[in-house]
């Protein structure tokens, strides 16, 4: 019997990808997160910042683990409002601006309102202006051009949109026929994801974690203090995307697991650990350096936090723009997460 149920974690992720949260306005997400959790028997808490801690119970004492992903992701604020009645916008989260024209997107009102968009340029016809096709795509050039009938500052002013009001691009996910899941925001919804994959089968029966663990469902991770703030424990596994691309190993096919990114080395102990838990499984995995990538791990490394940490995930192609993964990455990563909480430590 497979550990690990493949379409529950298809369905958690189409689900949740399609949840707007950009960080600082994640509440919708990870409450679809903590009601889950409880479904399947789980006892849950909040920290201050929002973010959800799922408690899970293991086999031996004396020993504590945190597995951690992020359900926050890119977006956008409202900077200003233009004489135009059209919106000027502020980035959430790295991203190049190109990725996002032409995106449609929904803008949260604090009053509780949404609206339609859609992301342009302030020159978005090569009918109109000369300089269309060479215009620099970034942040002080794009607009949301809304979806309601405005053509001056007070038409959009009277509809409570204001600055400081939150964007989300639209996911677009679709899960293929042949087994790809294309979709913004696969930063880290998939790896919440299998996070829950795992809880699924932990409460089903299937699995045994070794020792207690908390699973850290974090909110402000693509602003680099997600997971700033966390409970006590011995180590931490961030479950996060493996990027694609240049002279990287993985791919959309594999569990990643990352010996170092921005914030140097993760522990040799917990990656060794990982790397042969991956061999002894017969997993399609690769090892791979990740120069320009931060994690939830990361965060609590910097904040202080007295932890052994390492970094898994599964490939994902486009990152910080029209991301995809495959079934089979999420599949390896799914039993590669599941081998590491059964094993006993490094």
């Amino acid at each position: 019997m497979e550990k690990i149920n493949i379409a529950y974690i298809l369905d958690f992720l189409k689900d949740i990808c399609q949840t707007p949260s950009p960080t600082g306005f994640a509440h919708k997400a990870i409450e679809k997160c903590e009601a889950k959790a409880k479904r399947l028997g789980f006892i849950t808490s909040r920290n201050n910042k929002g973010g959800l801690i799922i408690d899970v119970p293991g086999k031996t004492p004396g020993f504590k683990r945190l597995v951690t992903g992020h359900v926050d992701t890119l977006g956008a604020m409202v900077r200003s409002v233009g004489g135009d009645g059209w919106l000027r916008i502020t980035p959430i989260g790295s991203y190049m601006m190109q990725t996002v024209e032409g995106e449609y997107c929904t803008i949260f009102t604090r009053a509780g309102r949404k609206y339609s968009g859609t992301c342009l340029t302030d020159q978005p016809s090569v009918h109109v202006f000369d300089g269309a096709r060479t215009q620099e795509r970034k942040a002080d050039n794009m607009v949301i051009r809304i979806d309601e009938k405005v053509k001056s500052k007070a038409d959009t002013d009277n509809l409570g949109i204001m600055a400081g009001d939150f964007i989300a691009w639209d996911s677009r996910t679709e899960i293929t026929e042949s087994g790809f899941i294309k979709s913004r925001h696969l930063d880290d919804k998939a790896g919440v994801a299998l996070i829950f994959g795992t809880l699924e089968a932990i409460s089903s029966g299937r699995m045994n974690p070794e020792y207690s663990f908390s699973a850290v469902i974090s909110n402000y991770e693509e602003v680099g203090h997600g997971a700033s703030f966390v409970p006590d424990a011995d180590e931490m596994l961030a479950v996060d995307m493996g990027a694609v691309g240049s002279d990287l190993t993985t791919d959309e096919y594999k569990v990643s697991i990352c010996a170092k990114d921005s914030s140097g080395p993760y522990d040799f102990d917990m990656t060794t650990q990982l790397v042969n838990l991956a061999k002894s499984n017969n997993l399609n995995y690769s090892v791979d350096i990740y120069p320009f990538y931060g994690s939830d791990a990361s965060a609590a490394l910097h904040a202080g936090h007295n932890i052994r940490a390492a970094l898994i995930g599964p490939g994902v192609q486009a990152s910080h723009s029209m991301e995809r993964t495959h079934k089979e990455g999420l599949e390896q990563s799914a039993k590669l997460l599941a081998a590491y909480l059964e094993s006993p430590k490094a």
